[in-house]
């Protein structure tokens, strides 16, 4: 489960799927655009049904990658725990919840936190210029040696792996970074550069049919 608000999907959230998919071996990464989210209600975001079909087409050649409305069909705000829990009613299997480090950090403040760290395995992935390290500042998490972190940081272990109930493990992945992000290509958008080398063709295509992102 790879969930963001995607606005818009580029190429570094193919790319972050992809090596997360290697790295667990996973049978498939299930994108989810979210609805309303919670964290995000400063951010300037296109409606969701654009969002939602800009990542279908970002993924439409890609049969290890698939999408789902369970967000942005949400009729209120979109939580973690709750899609966790509507996804396990259809999805069989191990359930992996995949996030960067950044927005990890902050767990503490989402909804039920305490309950999505144990409900479901989860995956966390490096960010450019955010140290493993800050990890041993979570109280929520079970003791987890520093130096253990350190050497995620150093690029000396690839992955830590953290059991955090009898159901439950967190894994900590070092990934080949990649610079793009979101409010960059937003940037960029604004002011008429260039983006293509950072989107997938369908979703620039996309973007330029229905005039996202542009002064109003």
């Amino acid at each position: 489960m790879l969930g963001g608000t995607f606005n818009p999907i580029h190429n570094c959230h193919l790319s972050v799927a992809g090596q997360a998919q290697r790295a667990l071996a996973l049978d498939r990464v299930i994108f989810i655009p979210s609805g309303t989210p919670p964290h995000k209600s400063g951010e300037s975001l296109v409606p969701a049904h654009h969002r939602l079909s800009m990542v279908q087409r970002a993924v439409a050649d890609l049969p290890d990658f698939t999408v789902s409305d369970v967000e942005t069909n949400a009729p209120d705000t979109s939580y973690t725990i709750d899609t966790i829990h509507t996804l396990r009613e259809t999805v069989k299997g191990e359930l992996w919840f995949l996030i960067g480090l950044d927005a990890f950090l902050e767990i503490a403040e989402w909804k039920s936190a305490d309950a999505l760290l144990v409900s479901t395995n989860v995956l966390v992935l490096s960010r450019p210029d955010v140290p493993f390290s800050r990890v041993a500042s979570l109280t929520l998490l079970p003791p987890l040696p520093p130096s253990q972190l350190d050497r995620l940081d150093a690029g000396q272990q690839r992955r830590v792996d953290l059991p955090v109930g009898p159901r439950a493990t967190i894994t900590f992945l070092r990934i080949d970074p990649c610079e793009v992000s979101a409010s960059a290509v937003r940037e960029r958008i604004r002011h008429g550069e260039d983006v293509a080398g950072w989107l997938p063709p369908p979703v620039h295509s996309y973007i330029i049919q229905h005039n996202l992102y542009v002064p109003r």
